[in-house]
């Protein structure tokens, strides 16, 4: 179940045959794409280890809470829950690129590298989660949906720059 929602992420443009199976929400997925992030996040830590974890959960499930909120809040027909598991699939590109981001931290540092590559895997989730959120709203609050979302992806992706900033 978890890798056909990533797989979703992957590819934004399947949208139609994903509608169906996200009706199927679940919070593990999101999870662990939370936990993962926070691990690698710490690795570039020296010791600021628990900060990091508490900071990145809260800006993960917050920041999804108030998205959720705010598309309920414009009309959107959608289940908490399954707007909350979406948009924390589509946090896999930010951690992908951390990924990629403390991998390439081991032989440089290299600041435009990673903003790069932190930029591309912010533009990947972004992608993702923005035709999810569009299609809940009509066609007068579309942005009004989308701003919040773009504000929530790139914080969390500055977030990831700052802590493999040296």
């Amino acid at each position: 179940m978890i890798f056909y929602k990533l797989k979703y992420v992957m590819h934004p443009k399947m949208r139609e045959e994903a509608a169906k199976e996200l009706r199927n929400w679940d919070l593990w997925g999101p999870l662990l794409l939370c936990l993962l992030l926070a691990f690698i996040l710490t690795l570039a830590s020296d010791d600021q280890d628990d900060t990091i974890f508490g900071t990145i959960f809260i800006i993960i499930w917050g920041g999804a809470c108030i998205l959720t909120l705010n598309a309920k809040f414009l009309g959107g027909k959608i289940s908490f829950f399954q707007s909350v598991c979406v948009l924390g699939y589509c946090v896999f590109p930010i951690v992908l690129a951390s990924g990629f981001v403390a991998i390439i931290n081991l032989a440089i540092n290299q600041f435009i590298l990673n903003l790069v590559i932190c930029g591309l895997g912010s533009f990947w989730a972004i992608t993702s989660s923005i035709g999810f959120i569009r299609a809940l709203v009509t066609e007068q609050k579309k942005m009004l949906a989308a701003y919040p979302v773009i504000l929530f992806y790139l914080a969390l992706t500055w977030f990831v720059l700052l802590a493999f900033a040296k």
